[in-house]
């Protein structure tokens, strides 16, 4: 092997957030950028030399470049081998994938997940540990503590780039380079939870789909399991095509990002399920024709139907869910006498529950659902449960939803999202609001009475380390909630991220336009934080 030592210095503000490192294309084109916080990642790891990683990302601008540099730094760090998705990609749920089935030490994911891709857009890397999982706070921390003191980092000599499109393997300075097929590997998992006969059958019967890949990771995978195995016709996947600016798209699958699924999904011709993933495929967003689901509801639905998959047919172990999601499925734990969990919000945190066999199913407010079947939440997966759901039952995803709600109660639910306050704002914004805590307790709003605030601190149940701060809670007598936390997941300024909840068992008030249900809480919300006049904006950039 013929490492080289490259004598560097650190760079302010490498620690990882939520899903790990997230910055500027044009911060990561810095020289020594990446590879400061590759090594630091490195050092850490103990016993890696000979073990083997996986690698890949979601094919965004500046993807490749990441790559080539990483195989050469892992090779100089004495890793045995390396499983690279071909082409550079690798979807998120799909290294978790490959990293379960391969035994891998663990591996690097370089994706933003739902940013903005291209030269002017963001990109991340992020670790998974040896389950699959997103690298807990411990690792993280410790990676990051690292970036403050690096002064040198291992690469090789050689500064080829390698082959990333031929299947195959190669060696470089004694490594092995394992470019796969990460699609196969995932169509075949996806085969041994789904019934793709009866999904076969639903298409067959003239049933029409329209996902949407957003020109990201996902559209590989969706094409090999929607088009190939369950013979959806041709164009059932629309931006399949991975590119490296995503096609010019946002590649976050909301309402306000995904406008063209919203609108083709309109009217009494539209297809009668649609569907939309992210950057790295994680996440996912789930409609029927003239009707959205959100994602709390949309893992309520699955727990309460899982029986009717034949993956999950024995039943659920328990349900997480992230705090800021709603309560939904809460109500389905009860109602099935297993446990729910609440959650800080980050998949890290599910990690624990599933490996100690607690949870089966988890899901985040953020468009992400996931199960145990990897480490990771899964958005291709979410949309062959919801797929496998309408070919079992015969219904319609209206259909599900309305009768859950008539089953359960509706539990209203809103997302207003304040983007770029500057970071100095935002701390103070949150440092006010957790100083009236101890006195908001018992006070009346209108008909609204607080029954608790607080700011919410989780003690994992496995392995009882304690994670505070994870976000200001307004507690009301009925069970509605208002939730204010700091996004982790940005890379300019801060986000304010404000969760809105009102629980009405009526189904005579299930009708009613969200944002005038939640109209109570959302004032209420701006008059406790001060939010408009501590952020110095106007009004929410986003409302989900």
């Amino acid at each position: 092997m013929s490492a080289t030592t490259v004598t560097t210095q650190p760079f302010a503000g490498q620690r990882p957030g939520t899903s790990g490192l997230r910055k500027k294309v044009t911060v990561f084109q810095q020289p020594h950028y990446l590879e400061n916080f590759v090594q630091s990642l490195f050092d850490i790891l103990p016993d890696r030399v000979g073990q083997t990683l996986v690698l890949g990302g979601d094919g965004r601008f500046h993807n490749r470049v990441a790559v080539q540099t990483i195989l050469r730094m892992a090779a100089a760090n004495g890793f045995g081998r390396v499983l690279v998705g071909q082409g550079g990609l690798l979807s998120t749920p799909a290294a978790s994938a490959v990293i379960r089935k391969r035994a891998a030490y663990g591996g690097i994911i370089l994706s933003a997940s739902h940013n903005p891709g291209g030269p002017d857009g963001d990109f991340g890397i992020k670790y998974n540990i040896g389950n699959g999982g997103p690298a807990p706070e411990k690792i993280t921390e410790a990676i990051y503590q690292r970036t403050t003191e690096i002064t040198a980092y291992q690469t090789t000599a050689d500064t080829a780039d390698l082959d990333l499109d031929t299947l195959g393997t190669t060696t470089l300075d004694g490594m092995v380079v394992e470019v796969i097929d990460s699609v196969a590997l995932y169509a075949d998992l996806m085969q041994t939870l789904f019934d793709f006969d009866a999904m076969r059958a639903w298409f067959a019967a003239g049933n029409r789909m329209r996902m949407d890949t957003m020109c990201a990771a996902g559209g590989p995978y969706a094409k090999a399991v929607l088009e190939g195995l369950l013979g959806a016709p041709a164009g059932t996947v629309v931006n399949g095509e991975p590119l490296e600016d995503f096609g010019g798209h946002h590649p976050d699958p909301n309402p306000a990002h995904a406008t063209e699924l919203i609108a083709a999904m309109t009217g009494a011709g539209a297809p009668d399920f649609g569907a939309a993933s992210d950057g790295d495929a994680d996440r996912n967003m789930i409609l029927g024709r003239d009707f959205v689901v959100t994602p709390s509801d949309s893992l309520a639905v699955m727990a309460a139907h899982a029986t009717k998959v034949p993956g999950y047919a024995a039943g659920l172990k328990g349900i997480a869910r992230s705090m800021p999601t709603s309560c939904a499925a809460d109500a389905v734990a009860k109602a099935l006498g297993i446990p729910s969990y609440e959650t800080p919000t980050g998949w890290k945190f599910f990690g624990n529950l599933l490996d100690a066999d607690r949870v089966t199913l988890c899901g985040e407010e953020s468009y992400g659902t996931g199960s145990d079947h990897v480490r990771e939440k899964d958005g291709l997966w979410a949309v062959l449960f919801w797929l496998n759901l309408l070919a079992a039952t015969g219904e319609s995803v209206e259909s599900l939803v309305r009768g859950h709600w008539a089953r359960f109660g509706r539990h209203y639910y809103s997302r207003h999202d304040w983007e770029g306050i500057p970071t100095e704002r935002a701390d103070a914004l949150m440092a006010a609001l957790r100083a009236q805590l101890p006195a908001l307790a018992g006070q009346s709003f209108g008909a609204l009475t607080l029954q608790m605030a607080d700011d919410f601190s989780y003690t994992d149940p496995v392995d009882g380390s304690v994670s505070s701060r994870q976000g200001v809670r307004l507690l009301f007598e009925g069970g509605a909630r208002v939730v204010f936390r700091l996004s982790g997941t940005g890379t300019e300024g801060a986000t304010l991220r404000v969760y809105l909840e009102r629980y009405e068992a009526d189904p005579a008030q299930h009708d009613q336009p969200t944002q005038e249900a939640l109209a109570d809480l959302i004032q209420l919300a701006d008059r406790v934080a001060r939010i408009r006049e501590l952020s110095g904006q106007s009004a929410p950039a986003v409302i989900t």
